[in-house]
């Protein structure tokens, strides 16, 4: 039988413990999981794609219960890269009533897509249930501490990138 291969998509402008702890739960539950760095054109992120991507895979480095997890930018549809890794389930976070309606047009728009991938979401642990890579990035230009939040080189990145735009 071949091994369940789970992508855990996202933005991750930037990576965020609740993040973390969706990935981390995905792989207690498949055999691999690639977390998809994607571009998203609704949004503007603070770091660029390549940026994300290298971010993402420091983090996921750094962490012990990821070993063997992948990091992967994706720039094109996340079905098509689904079919490209032979992956059979996505995983997604769901902390809100508002997060719902947004999954579920993304769910059937990804099942008229492509019907051979199952969508599974998990809900965050209360801590995570408000987080958002939006909030953090409002908390943290607004000189709030965000060190509950995201890993400690996530802060670094912020900080370097803060610096950057000041000149």
């Amino acid at each position: 039988m071949n091994d369940c291969i789970a992508i855990v998509p996202g933005t991750f402008d930037p990576i965020t413990n609740g993040h973390l702890d969706i990935i981390k739960r995905a792989c207690k539950i498949f055999d691999h999981v690639i977390v998809a760095v994607a571009i998203n054109a609704s949004k503007m992120p603070m770091f660029d794609f390549d940026e994300r991507v290298e971010l993402t895979k420091r983090v996921v480095d750094e962490e012990p219960d990821l070993s063997g997890v992948e990091v992967k930018g994706i720039k094109g549809l996340l079905v098509d890269f689904a079919k490209e890794v032979n992956a059979k389930v996505i995983v997604r976070g769901l902390r809100a009533v508002s997060d719902f309606e947004y999954e579920l047009q993304m769910a059937f728009m990804n099942r008229r897509l492509n019907k051979e991938v199952e969508m599974v979401y998990l809900m965050p642990y209360i801590k995570y249930s408000f987080l958002s890579s939006s909030i953090v990035k409002d908390v943290f230009f607004n000189g709030g501490d965000i060190s509950k939040f995201v890993p400690g080189v996530v802060i670094e990145a912020m900080n370097k990138k803060l610096e950057e735009r000041r000149g």
